[in-house]
């Protein structure tokens, strides 16, 4: 993996916004909202011609810095086949976006149920769970229609989203450490494919584009939350998170990047490819590591990088440089 040197940012004692500026910033997500917003069916004119999705079609090849497309086993497929898998793996993240979609809907109705007549933050919480249904109804019907009837979520994941729900309302910190994992990749993979001008088929272009707009305001309440309320944990709190956060990272990570063996099993991708791909490979790793940049510049901002910490963002293989401001392109990847 290519490091990029930066230098050290100084910890922050106390990360938090006054608590007018934090309302304010809650009351611009919640109106932005209001005034931009997508609707699946209303948006996406899934019956045209433009937007119709074929198997066959050589635009779902995957590109070269794909982890699983750059790898020679891919290269060597012959067109056909490169076209069923890229199909295949599309469709499937798709369906694995959905679903994580689906937990983070029900642990933030945890979360909120809990919270005072007035508050902001239900409010905002309550638009976010709206467009993320709007999300669940599009990436589906986007499945529906691609031609592929894939699995989608891995068994661990499927096992254990229930009590993912449910740490919302007990653990909130945790669980927005767990929607930034999930939502960090996906909007990560989506911007680097349009950054790239991969040609890709308009109805999954147009669900990227959407996903990408709504997913700001999302990715930007998480940032905040975590800075608003991190501080107000005790020592040992604080010391928890601090190492769970990688580990939550890697972990949500090889969920929604990778196939699972079902999918790979399905579509004859040898296990060592995979591990090879995602994992060990040079791009894989790099893009593994690429996908957090920004989270490792909020632990750090939040004083969470601790020689605990530390040690496991560098053993789990997701270290890296750290982001100068919110959604810059890690340039150290190549691409």
């Amino acid at each position: 993996m290519v490091t990029v040197t930066r230098g050290k940012r100084p910890r922050s004692a106390d990360t938090r916004l006054p608590v007018e500026a934090y309302r304010e910033m809650l009351s611009v997500l919640s109106e932005g909202s209001v005034a931009r917003n997508f609707d699946p069916y209303l948006d996406i004119d899934w019956d045209s011609e433009e937007f119709q999705m074929f198997p066959d079609d050589p635009r779902w090849v995957l590109p070269d810095y794909h982890p699983l497309g750059g790898t020679d086993w891919y290269q060597s497929l012959p067109l056909e086949r490169k076209i069923k898998v890229g199909h295949h793996l599309s469709i499937n993240a798709v369906k694995v976006g959905a679903a994580f979609e689906s937990i983070l809907i029900r642990g933030m109705m945890q979360f909120i149920m809990a919270m005072p007549n007035n508050s902001l933050e239900f409010r905002y919480c309550l638009h976010e769970i709206t467009e993320e249904c709007n999300h669940i109804q599009m990436f589906q019907e986007l499945v529906n229609r691609s031609g592929a009837d894939v699995p989608g979520m891995r068994k661990d994941f499927r096992l254990a989203s229930p009590v993912m729900g449910m740490l919302g309302a007990s653990l909130p910190v945790i669980f927005f450490v767990g929607i930034l994992a999930g939502e960090e990749p996906i909007d990560h993979w989506q911007k680097e494919v349009i950054r790239q001008g991969k040609d890709v088929p308009p109805a999954m272009l147009r669900t990227m584009e959407i996903h990408i707009a709504e997913e700001a305001r999302h990715i930007s309440f998480a940032h905040h939350f975590l800075r608003q309320h991190y501080p107000n944990l005790g020592r040992v709190s604080k010391w928890l998170v601090s190492v769970s956060t990688p580990m939550v990272m890697r972990w949500l990570a090889g969920v929604i990047m990778a196939p699972s063996r079902k999918l790979s099993a399905d579509l004859g991708i040898p296990r060592e490819i995979v591990k090879e791909a995602y994992w060990d490979g040079a791009v894989g790793r790099e893009q593994l590591a690429s996908y957090f940049g920004d989270v490792r510049m909020l632990a750090t901002e939040l004083g969470m990088m601790n020689r605990s910490s530390t040690y496991l963002w560098k053993r789990l293989r997701i270290d890296g440089a750290v982001s100068r401001f919110r959604g810059e392109p890690d340039r150290s990847v190549r691409l």
